[in-house]
């Protein structure tokens, strides 16, 4: 008869608590919800990468990020719903603007994300691993918050960008995360963007996922019975101030 070692009950008691624990704490529930998120999108960057890399830094290759997204909401039981889909169809490069919440906000960006369209992130997420080095490859633009002379700088060639080769630029504008589901003042750098390119700006709205996610309750359900829902509508700024 073979002998089971203590290393192997300890295996089997921890396979066996694990799935309990799972459904006894939200807690722990959301933590290996978030943990699974970010891992999942870790590995998916690693098989976007190479293909990526096959045009190099290429804004086109969203496409392919946002392929290989699209079907997260469907793991976490997440419903997206849209309103206003008519305010994207312009064919003129335009600036989004959206509220910040959470990471989950990358969910609400691929389902209505337009063609031709790069986010604007924080320069720390280029070091974020493999999916820096996708996001990279995609086009998103990386700015410097630290330093205000290099994001105006940034900005500006932006700006020449979007007009020269028909870019679409997402910006969260209240430039940091948001979690009690209120918004925050707005930096300006969005708005001076699309005046000195003289484009559109398009508001996103995402609703608030406090019904099925927050970060202070660790609370990460389903969000079957409160889908999140995204608005948006054009809104021309094109005045010189």
């Amino acid at each position: 008869m073979m002998e089971v070692t203590l290393g192997q009950w300890l295996l089997i008691v921890l396979l066996i608590l694990l799935p309990l624990l799972y459904e006894w704490s939200v807690s722990f529930k959301y933590f290996c919800k978030v943990a699974f998120y970010n891992g999942w999108i870790l590995l998916l960057a690693v098989l976007a990468i190479p293909i990526c890399a096959v045009r190099g830094r290429n804004v086109e290759n969203m496409k392919v990020l946002r392929f290989m997204l699209l079907h997260i909401k469907y793991l976490y039981g997440i419903k997206i719903e849209v309103k206003g889909w008519e305010n994207f169809w312009i064919k003129e490069p335009y600036v989004v603007v959206s509220n910040h919440q959470s990471s989950l906000d990358l969910l609400g960006m691929m389902e209505i994300l337009p063609n031709r369209c790069v986010p604007i992130a924080k320069r720390e997420l280029m070091y974020a691993g493999t999916a820096g080095l996708a996001c990279w490859l995609s086009g998103v633009i990386f700015i410097n918050r630290k330093k205000t002379d290099d994001a105006i700088s940034v900005m500006c060639e932006v700006a020449n960008t979007m007009i020269k080769e028909d870019v679409r630029v997402w910006i969260f504008p209240e430039g940091t995360r948001n979690h009690d589901g209120s918004m925050l003042p707005f930096k300006r750098g969005a708005f001076h963007l699309a005046v000195q390119a003289q484009v559109p700006i398009i508001p996103v709205v995402m609703s608030s996922y406090r019904d099925f996610f927050n970060k202070y309750e660790k609370k990460f359900t389903t969000g079957h019975h409160n889908p999140s829902r995204l608005s948006f509508m054009k809104l021309d700024l094109l005045s010189s101030y």
